[in-house]
């Protein structure tokens, strides 16, 4: 049975789970997280959701602070606090206590690039979601500066950068695999992963070009789709047109009209 460790990949998963939160702390990972936010508020107000479960808290923005939903759920491990509005749900990501089709919208914070299995993390939120239910998936994009960073640091085993970056059409793949239809997309944060706060604030302006110049080199991605209902075709009555149980069907007799009979001119002679 999986346990709630399997958030995240490593044989100390909470250790890692708050070195990761704790990069969210930092200049840089603020500087993202308020992007990423910024772009979040935008996409919850057309979103219906009655509940919303958020898969993993990061950092101290409230990611889902303009979501409608009544009932807002958290998931993480045991022992991080999550925002005084919503409810926290101590398990792993890829065994959700939840009942098939009970949630309407899900929110993936870079969930899973730190997963054990990702691809059973998506089938966990495809069966807890309702029909025409969404998910908003958050991830590192691989084919970036910030990729290019994660070469050269993830064998140090520091978050985030040991994280495993999905490319995006992997995650469209599972996506379809898993009946989900994409309904949009966008790049975010086309600056390079610098730890001097003052250039990154100069370097803003590659956020403003990088859609136009680069537009597939963000460093981060993100995907909303929507969980899709099999639709019912309606089966016709097929007409019996043929014999049925061995017997034929009993077919018009033909009308058959006599030629009339002319009686044959008697010829004279000659």
């Amino acid at each position: 049975m999986a346990t709630p460790e399997s958030l995240i990949t490593g044989p100390n998963a909470h250790a890692l789970r708050a070195q990761l939160r704790s990069w969210f702390e930092l200049p840089l990972g603020r500087s993202l997280q308020a992007i990423e936010a910024h772009r979040l508020r935008a996409l919850w107000p057309p979103l219906y959701a009655n509940v919303a479960l958020q898969m993993g808290q990061l950092g101290s923005v409230d990611l889902m602070e303009a979501c409608t939903a009544p009932t807002r759920l958290v998931l993480d491990l045991p022992g991080f606090s999550v925002p005084s509005n919503t409810s926290a749900v101590y398990a792993a990501a890829d065994a959700l206590p939840l009942d098939s089709r009970s949630v309407d919208l899900v929110l993936l914070p870079h969930t899973l690039e730190f997963a054990t299995d990702p691809h059973l993390v998506l089938r966990e939120v495809q069966r807890v979601l309702t029909p025409e239910g969404h998910v908003v998936i958050l991830g590192f994009n691989p084919l970036s500066f910030w990729g290019l960073w994660r070469l050269a640091l993830a064998r140090r085993g520091r978050a985030p950068w040991c994280g495993h970056f999905i490319h995006l059409v992997r995650i469209k793949d599972w996506l379809k695999l898993l009946d989900f239809q994409l309904v949009q997309g966008a790049m975010l944060y086309y600056r390079p992963p610098l730890s001097n706060e003052v250039l990154m604030d100069r370097l803003h302006f590659l956020d403003k070009t990088g859609d136009r110049w680069w537009p597939m080199a963000g460093a981060v991605y993100v995907i909303v789709a929507k969980k899709q209902v099999a639709a019912m075709t309606p089966l016709r009555p097929a007409w019996r047109t043929r014999p049925v149980l061995g017997h034929a069907l009993a077919q018009p007799a033909r009308r058959v009209i006599p030629f009339p009979k002319v009686p044959w001119p008697n010829r004279g002679p000659g």
